[in-house]
C-alpha cells in the first residue's frame, strides 16, 4: 500500500482485516513511528486501529514492495511520478498494480494506469483501478459500500474483488479500465464546479441540473477519447459522480465551495490540509480536450475560475446559460 491518506488507511483496514499482509509505505517517519507505537494513523481516520501482525508501516519504498504480489497506489496523483520514479523500471515486472487514485499525472496529462504501464513497461492486463461511490470516512465507520474493480484482465479484477469483500463492502469486476478511470477523474471536476456554484449561492435545484448535464459531458468526452459501449448509469460511473457531488465528505465539493466563497486556491488548499484531485484534473482534462474539441462547458467553467482567475460569480452566470 502506497500512501498515508484516508483512502490508503481505509483500504489497509479492509485488506488487513480480510487476512492480507499489508506492507504500508508512508512518506512521514513520524507517522510510521506513531502507527508502530499506537496502531493508529495520526492524520487520517485516526479511530481505526490496526493489527501490527498483519500491517507493517515503513518509509522504505523498495522494502515495502519487494515481496508484495500486489501494489495498491493511493497517493495523490500529483505525487505518483515523484514517488514511483525512485524505482527501477523492472521493479514492478511481476506485480499486479491497482490504482486507488481518482486523478491524473499532471505533468503528462496521463491516467495513472497509463503512466505506470509506460514507466514500468507493464501490460495493461497487470493493471486495475478501484472505483465506485465509496468515501473512506464511511468505510472507516463500516457503512455498507460498493466498489468496482476495473481491469482488462478478468482474473485480476475477480481476485482483487475477493480480497476486498466483507460484511460491509461488496466488490464487482468490470472490463472498462479507461472509461472507469476517466470517469473517476471527471466526477471530481463536476463536484468541484458544483461546490463553486454552492459557494456563490446556487442551490440544490441548480446542482441537480449541473449533475444531469455532467453525465452528458462525461459521455461526450469518453466517446471521443475511449469509444466503446458502456452504461454510464452503473455505480462505477453515475454512483461515484453522485456521491462526490453531494456528500458532506467530498473534498472536491468542499474545495470548490471555498473557491466560490472567494478563497484563493492556495488558501483553500492550506485550510483543507487535503488534496482535492479535481484541481489538477481540471487542467489535464481541459488540455486533453484542446485536441478533441468536445463541448465541455462545466470543465471549461472550472478551468476559467481556477486557472484564468475569472470571478466565480461571473463564470457561474455564464455557465447557467449553457445548461438545460
Amino acid at each position: 500500500m502506497l500512501g498515508g491518506g484516508s483512502w490508503a488507511t481505509a483500504l489497509t483496514k479492509i485488506l488487513s482485516e480480510n487476512g492480507a499482509r499489508v506492507d504500508w509505505w508512508l512518506r512521514s517517519k513520524d507517522d510510521v513511528q506513531h502507527l508502530l507505537r499506537t496502531r493508529h494513523n495520526p492524520r487520517y481516520l485516526s479511530a481505526v486501529q490496526f493489527d501490527l501482525n498483519s500491517v507493517y508501516p515503513t518509509t522504505d519504498l523498495e522494502d515495502a514492495i519487494e515481496e508484495a504480489d500486489w501494489l495498491v497506489l493511493a497517493v495523490p496523483a500529483a505525487f505518483v511520478q515523484p514517488v514511483l520514479d525512485k524505482l527501477d523500471r523492472g521493479a514492478l515486472k511481476h506485480k499486479r498494480v491497482v490504482s486507488a487514485i481518482k486523478g491524473m499525472i499532471p505533468s503528462k496529462n496521463l491516467l495513472v494506469t497509463d503512466y505506470v504501464a509506460e514507466r514500468f513497461r507493464l501490460a495493461h492486463a497487470q493493471l486495475g483501478v478501484i472505483a465506485g461511490p465509496c468515501h473512506a470516512e464511511e468505510v472507516a465507520l463500516e457503512k455498507q459500500s460498493y466498489l468496482t474493480i476495473g481491469s482488462p484482465d478478468a482474473g485480476l479484477a475477480l481476485d482483487f474483488c475477493d480480497m476486498l469483500r466483507n460484511r460491509y463492502v461488496r466488490a464487482y469486476p468490470a472490463a472498462d479500465l479507461d472509461g472507469i478511470e476517466y470517469c473517476a477523474v471527471m466526477k471530481n471536476i463536476i463536484a468541484l464546479t458544483g461546490g463553486i456554484a454552492h459557494g456563490v449561492g446556487y442551490g440544490d435545484n441548480f446542482l441537480a441540473v449541473l449533475v444531469s448535464n455532467a453525465v452528458q459531458e462525461i459521455r461526450r468526452f469518453l466517446q471521443a477519447i475511449s469509444p466503446q459501449p458502456r452504461d454510464l448509469s452503473a455505480s462505477a460511473y453515475l454512483g461515484d459522480l453522485l456521491v462526490t457531488a453531494y456528500s458532506q465528505f467530498s473534498r472536491n465539493r468542499t474545495f470548490g465551495s471555498m473557491v466560490g466563497r472567494s478563497y484563493t486556491v492556495k488558501s483553500a488548499q492550506l485550510e483543507m490540509n487535503m488534496v482535492a484531485e479535481g484541481y489538477y484534473a481540471v487542467k489535464s482534462i481541459y488540455e486533453l480536450n484542446r485536441k478533441l474539441n468536445v463541448h465541455m462547458p462545466i470543465t471549461t467553467a472550472a478551468y476559467r475560475v481556477l486557472y484564468e482567475k475569472v470571478a466565480p460569480q461571473v463564470e457561474m452566470e455564464l455557465l447557467k446559460e449553457q445548461l438545460r
